[in-house]
């Protein structure tokens, strides 16, 4: 048995010690691209290089609120703009875009303008084809869907609630332990009062 089994994968893939080779290194190599980091480092570099005005009127107490609750991170503008360039380091910055485009979305004060919004934000982030697709379960994905017909401004209240519930039960935490917040933290401690 042991004998086809060898027979077959070296048919189907070369030597079995070659695939092996090139197996564990290509893991390697996708290991560190998919590898979910709690350094930032070169986004931090950037982040601090030219602080904005926001950054400079930036408190410590304010930055150290951002550590007591999600809600108080996502509401602080230069909060979400720090967050924002956490997440890019994750490749998982579509979920805050989301929500902001909903957050926005819902502001939208004229009823025949809501389908156009609606079909631009589920074609670039609900649409198994969306270019920066956002991880939902299917139920969810098909309710947005079929909300679409009737465009409300809470017509992806599902879909983000999900969304949000997933930057802040698994993004959150790794940012309040990433360097790009202890960076940001130092530097509005070692500002002059």
């Amino acid at each position: 048995m042991d004998a086809v089994f060898r027979r077959r994968s070296s048919r189907k893939t070369g030597s079995p010690r070659r695939s092996h080779q090139w197996g564990s290194g290509m893991r390697t190599r996708l290991g560190c691209l998919s590898h979910k980091t709690d350094s930032c480092s070169d986004f931090s570099a950037i982040l601090l290089e030219k602080p904005s005005r926001a950054l400079k009127r930036l408190t410590k107490e304010e930055a150290t609120k951002w550590a007591l609750s999600f809600d108080l991170l996502l509401s602080h503008k230069y909060g979400r703009a720090v967050f924002r360039a956490f997440l890019k380091t994750e490749f998982s910055d579509e979920n805050l875009e989301f929500w902001i485009a909903c957050e926005e979305y819902k502001k939208t004060r004229s009823a025949s303008k809501l389908p156009s919004k609606a079909n631009r934000i589920y074609q670039e982030f609900i649409d198994v084809q969306a270019p920066r697709e956002v991880n939902i379960d299917f139920q969810t994905r098909e309710l947005t869907k079929s909300n679409l017909s009737e465009a409300t401004p809470n017509c992806f209240d599902q879909a983000q609630a999900r969304v949000r519930s997933l930057m802040e039960k698994d993004s959150y935490p790794r940012f309040i332990r990433s360097k790009i917040y202890a960076d940001v933290l130092s530097h509005t401690q070692r500002r002059p009062s």
